[in-house]
């Protein structure tokens, strides 16, 4: 198995990141084409910055030889449950398509858990589409429970 190296994303790395969340879209063959003109819109930078400048969350990107072929973003969350235990929050995981099967998501998400871990967390949580039944069996492979149902509100 190819080893991931995994480092904190700069901002030359927003649209690899933008076109890994992008193909791993929950409609799947129903999502639009990623408009490339659109991978420079400034409200990625803004976005970007503003995740940087807080303490509390890391966007991490994972390469093979150079190239990336995963991203995730890490949420610290403290929290008064559990006498004060913090949680993490995983979001926006993806591996690239090529990339899947052979070891590497596992590889990323369980340095992202030893990740939380090392921050001190008690939980480690995440959330993944109703329709995405691959990675609902993934995540429960390495051990997550599906122990809440959750609820969004767009705005």
């Amino acid at each position: 198995m190819t080893s991931l190296l995994f480092r904190d994303a700069t901002p030359a790395d927003i649209p690899v990141m933008v076109q890994l969340s992008h193909a791993g879209d929950a409609r799947g063959s129903e999502t639009p084409p990623l408009d490339a003109a659109t991978l420079a819109d400034p409200r990625y930078r803004a976005a970007f910055d503003a995740i940087a400048a807080d303490p509390g969350e890391r966007l991490i990107v994972a390469e093979v030889g150079g190239e990336i072929v995963g991203t995730l973003q890490i949420s610290i969350i403290p929290g008064l449950p559990r006498f004060g235990t913090s949680r993490a929050m995983l979001e926006n995981v993806h591996i690239r398509a090529d990339q899947r099967g052979n070891g590497l998501g596992s590889e990323m998400v369980m340095w992202a858990v030893e990740e939380a871990r090392k921050a001190g967390c008690g939980i480690v949580q995440l959330t993944s589409n109703k329709v995405r039944l691959d990675a609902h069996r993934f995540y429960q492979k390495l051990g997550f429970e599906a122990t809440h149902e959750g609820f969004k509100l767009y705005l």
